[in-house]
């Protein structure tokens, strides 16, 4: 069937099941909206290409599916460079199609020309540069395989404006999956070690909640009575009100999952790459401890840490293969202790009132990102969505839009600080004109907090640049995008949000005045060990 380049790529994305897309138009890839209008595909307009891609993120974090977003060439795909790469840290399934100028004017300096294959080749898994229309077929399938096989990741479909509009070739081809395969006899001296051990701490990270290994997890945990603790991005992946649930381990990270994790001597590491965030100081990390690391990429494997045992496979797959096999074990003495220390160091801090289990979380990066992963009570996959590798503030509001887009029979509440949300706050627009069920408690603080911590802490309270002079009047100005909001002047426990709020229809803003000085604990200097972690009482 000949059809327009622009054709192919909306009928190659129809057949893989693609309903909506996220984007903005300009010159480069009109050609692709002029099709896409009449086509079916639900587009989502945002107000910025950075906020696209992160709406696109909220709907692929949230789901588990890839999900697509539109640019155009020059300032779009620049302005798009951020959520690509964070997508690129944190292994977000997405597809970034951008306009290009026409092949004849490649590398003349043309209007709105960069070259985006070779901006976006280190924070892609793929990049590609399609030159022919006959190609796109093929090249958009191969883009959802390489995004989503193996650790997920963003993919770049660079396509110039005049292969857009030229005839080529739909084939309208049947393709296969591919499926991953694994080293079976590491398994079995995996499965002596954790059998053997007496005091083994499972690390649960990202790949856990990738491969949507919840309940492959939980049993394994329970069977072989292993406590587990999670990194930033595997908050969601094991339920934080059962007993063998740690916390979160890292450089904010709870001081019993940090204590507990230098005091084990058996890491079982599954779908965790030990950022250093995490780890602390790499070389101190686990350092009485047998490591056995369990990962959906050789390269993840021993890109920091030299293991002592490394698995390759889906954390699900290789977590049903080993529970057969690993004996039902109490571990009475261990988890004994390791209660004795939860109730010693982690007392559990409510920050907000009851909500069902599925609500969906999303923060921004901050001070309020550490306060909510330490103490949101985390039951369900899928449900906390943050920047965890690259840290992006104004990542909330946006990807707070896509997960309520793409889950409408959910709850979704976006946590911010003043700071991230100015940096992303066009995007309000969007949600207004969507009318989602987006619920934002916005600590407001004046200043970039966790910055001005820093500079108490370690660069002797000279407080520069992370105070704010002039201070946005958040209530006016989510009016002024149409969205309801109140204000507090004092954190205290929500009892200035009834229930009745959250329940309401429709976005609302829920402005909290914090304290300026106010700060988050624990905390691990930068380049030490977690075990030297600052609390409140020897900060």
């Amino acid at each position: 069937m000949k059809l327009s380049g622009a054709e192919i790529i909306i009928k190659s994305l129809k057949k893989h099941s693609v309903d909506t897309v996220v984007g903005i138009p300009g010159g480069s890839n009109l050609p692709i909206y002029d099709k896409l209008a009449k086509s079916g595909i639900t587009h989502i307009l945002a107000r910025h290409e950075q906020g696209a891609g992160f709406i696109a993120q909220g709907m692929a974090r949230s789901t588990g599916s890839p999900a697509v977003v539109f640019a155009t060439s020059g300032p779009g795909v620049m302005n798009l460079l951020t959520a690509v790469a964070d997508a690129k840290m944190d292994s977000v399934p997405l597809i970034a199609i951008t306009g290009q100028v026409p092949t004849s004017l490649l590398g003349t300096e043309a209007f709105q020309e960069v070259d985006t294959y070779g901006l976006t080749f280190s924070i892609t898994k793929h990049s590609f540069l399609v030159k022919k229309a006959d190609e796109l077929e093929n090249t958009i399938h191969r883009a959802l395989q390489i995004a989503t096989s193996g650790r997920p990741g963003p993919v770049v479909i660079d396509v110039p404006k005049d292969v857009q509009l030229q005839e080529g070739v739909y084939r309208d081809i049947v393709f296969d999956r591919q499926v991953m395969d694994y080293i079976p006899e590491h398994l079995d001296v995996a499965i002596d070690r954790i059998n053997k051990a007496q005091r083994p701490i499972i690390y649960a990270g990202g790949g856990v909640v990738a491969s949507g290994a919840f309940n492959e997890l939980l049993q394994f945990s329970e069977k072989a009575g292993i406590p587990v603790a999670v990194s930033l991005m595997g908050l969601g992946s094991y339920p934080t009100d059962l007993p063998l649930y740690l916390g979160l381990i890292g450089m904010h990270g709870n001081a019993s999952s940090n204590i507990l994790m230098e005091e084990s001597d058996l890491i079982i590491c599954i779908g965790a790459r030990f950022g250093d965030r995490t780890t602390g100081k790499i070389s101190k990390f686990g350092r009485n401890s047998y490591i056995i690391h369990i990962d959906i990429e050789n390269s993840d494997t021993e890109k920091i840490r030299k293991d002592r045992l490394s698995i390759k496979g889906d954390a699900a797959r290789m977590l049903s293969l080993m529970l057969p096999l690993v004996k039902e074990n109490r571990r009475r003495p261990w988890l004994d202790y390791v209660k004795k220390m939860k109730e010693k160091y982690d007392a559990v801090t409510e920050y907000l009132p009851s909500h069902p289990v599925s609500a969906i979380i999303t923060t921004d990066v901050g001070q309020h990102q550490m306060w909510v992963a330490r103490t949101y009570p985390f039951a369900v996959g899928r449900t906390f969505l943050t920047s965890g590798g690259l840290g992006t503030m104004g990542f909330g509001l946006p990807a707070a839009i896509g997960a309520a887009y793409a889950n409408p029979d959910k709850e979704v509440i976006c946590f911010s600080g003043d700071g991230s949300l100015l940096m992303n706050i066009q995007e309000l627009a969007t949600l207004a004109e969507l009318n989602l069920n987006v619920k934002i408690v916005l600590f407001d603080n004046g200043g970039y907090g966790l910055v001005r911590q820093q500079q108490e802490l370690f660069y002797n309270k000279n407080y520069f640049a992370s105070r704010f002079n002039h201070f946005a009047d958040f209530e006016t100005v989510a009016r002024g995008f149409g969205i309801k909001s109140f204000s507090c002047n004092r954190w205290d426990g929500f009892s200035f949000a009834p229930e009745d709020y959250f329940n309401s229809e429709g976005p609302l803003i829920i402005s909290i005045k914090m304290d300026k000085e106010y700060n988050v604990y624990p905390m691990v200097p930068p380049g030490d060990e977690n075990i030297n972690m600052l609390l409140e009482s020897n900060a």
